[in-house]
């Protein structure tokens, strides 16, 4: 039996995106399972976040979203729209989020499928890689379709589900928290977080040390 890690993610994260092609092609090479656990953003879990982070935070994080896609050469834009409902001048948050929860609820009943990895995947390709109004016409559908779901059972679980599959999501979170950290992208291997997109290749090392094999 290959081994097993899991990744903690969010819609809103544009690191998340960066990494999660990465992270697929990892289980596609070696005899590993990758469980991708969605968790709430930071704009819905800690609103007054951004009002709190230092005035370079958001010019340095934008400056290095953009210069690790080129880097990758990973497709990247502005979302449109952001999964997040945010004034970018004042960085408040609105109090209206009509994208966000349908998103997590969708991730976390993909996961439940054992299909959250391939879901997020294609569907943040969408957010983070250009398309313009991804929420809609066929878009997310197509997503679906292409990570092997039906968007339309998707939605109407996460609809008829919702408070259950929060209280997942919520299990997700504390497990992040109880390995070690608190934001996203974290992969957890053996109890040991490895966060942000640029530590792949270290997580892949302390793997190999414990057996990872290619399939």
């Amino acid at each position: 039996m290959g081994l097993q890690a899991d990744v903690f993610w969010s819609f809103r994260s544009p690191y998340s995106y960066l990494a999660t092609r990465r992270y697929r092609a990892l289980a596609e090479q070696y005899d590993l399972t990758i469980n991708l656990r969605p968790v709430y953003p930071l704009a819905v879990r800690e609103p007054d976040f951004f009002e709190r982070s230092h005035p370079n935070w958001l010019r340095y994080t934008f400056t290095d979203m953009f210069r690790v896609a080129q880097f990758y050469g990973i497709p990247f834009g502005p979302p449109r729209p952001d999964p997040i409902v945010q004034d970018v001048l004042t960085r408040k948050i609105a109090d209206e989020q009509p994208y966000i929860f349908r998103l997590t609820r969708l991730g976390q009943a993909a996961a439940r499928r054992g299909k959250s990895l391939a879901f997020c995947d294609e569907v943040s390709r969408l957010i983070w890689g250009g398309a313009e109004n991804w929420h809609e016409g066929d878009h997310l559908a197509g997503a679906a379709m292409r990570a092997g779901l039906d968007l339309a059972e998707l939605d109407a679980e996460a609809i008829s589900d919702a408070e259950t599959l929060d209280a997942e999501t919520a299990v997700n979170q504390a497990s992040l928290e109880a390995s070690g950290h608190w934001g996203v992208p974290t992969l957890v291997f053996d109890g040991e977080p490895f966060f942000g997109q640029d530590r792949i290749d270290m997580a892949v090392w302390r793997m190999q040390l414990k057996g990872l094999v290619a399939r």
